[in-house]
């Protein structure tokens, strides 16, 4: 698609079509099995390098897993994941969640975890039940395609939010084909695992996980919707003046 081009909906259909795929968007945990096409993925892909970053650095690498490449690494990984020892010596790629959480981000993790589990009937202290559901993720809720993302290590955090960017498009763009997505970070502890299955270079940093294809929507989890703040309880408009501190 030529860059330049003129939209190809009119302003009204255009604003609704953007926003819809924006809103729609939501992590999926529960994939039907039916085949994403190759060139859709390639497509997904192109639209969303179009996202901006610093002096055009476009820091993002992209790993897609199909078929029996994917059903090898989600099973080394469930093996790792069921493995108590192993997984209790691993360390995450980057530290994606803070040390100590406070509110209001502790309620917010708090109730879309405890959402999701009780539509899943896991009641709290059950302990197995979170551990399988979790282990969900490294199956990736099996979606028939996984994407990895990775960084070079010589870069810094402006390239990190530069590629948040990117992973917003890529999902966006999934949303305009019909498609689901579900970002994984719960991929980051098996990082090395990750690198050593799908010969990634040393010089790269996984970023994220993600889960591609069609939801099925006959899926309990599906039907989760998780709440947004009023654009009032995050926005600050400034139109005066202010006087300026010393």
């Amino acid at each position: 698609m030529n860059r330049m081009t003129e939209p190809p909906l009119d302003p009204k259909s255009l604003r609704e079509a953007v926003d819809w795929a924006i809103v729609t968007r939501r992590s999926v945990r529960a994939f039907l099995p039916t085949p994403v096409l190759a060139r859709d993925i390639e497509s997904i892909l192109e639209t969303a390098s179009h996202s901006a970053s610093g002096m055009n650095t476009q820091p993002w690498q992209v790993h897609v897993v199909t078929g029996a490449a994917k059903a090898d690494l989600s099973a080394h990984l469930a093996a790792l994941d069921d493995d108590p020892e192993l997984a209790a010596g691993l360390t995450e790629a980057y530290e994606y969640y803070p040390r100590q959480w406070v509110a209001p981000y502790l309620d917010r993790r708090r109730k879309v975890g405890w959402d999701l589990y009780g539509l899943l009937g896991i009641a709290k202290g059950d302990k197995a039940g979170m551990h399988r559901q979790h282990g969900r993720n490294y199956g990736f809720f099996d979606a028939p395609v996984g994407l990895f993302f990775t960084v070079d290590r010589q870069l810094q955090e402006g390239s990190l939010l530069d590629y948040g960017m990117f992973l917003q498009s890529v999902m966006v763009a999934a949303r305009a084909r019909n498609l689901h997505t579900c970002p994984q970070a719960a991929f980051l502890k098996f990082h090395k695992a990750i690198a050593r299955c799908l010969h990634i270079p040393d010089g790269q940093m996984l970023v994220s996980g993600m889960s591609l294809g069609y939801a099925d929507d006959t899926a309990i989890e599906n039907t989760l919707s998780t709440e947004r703040e009023p654009v009032s309880s995050f926005t600050t408009f400034h139109s005066e003046p202010k006087e300026i501190r010393a």
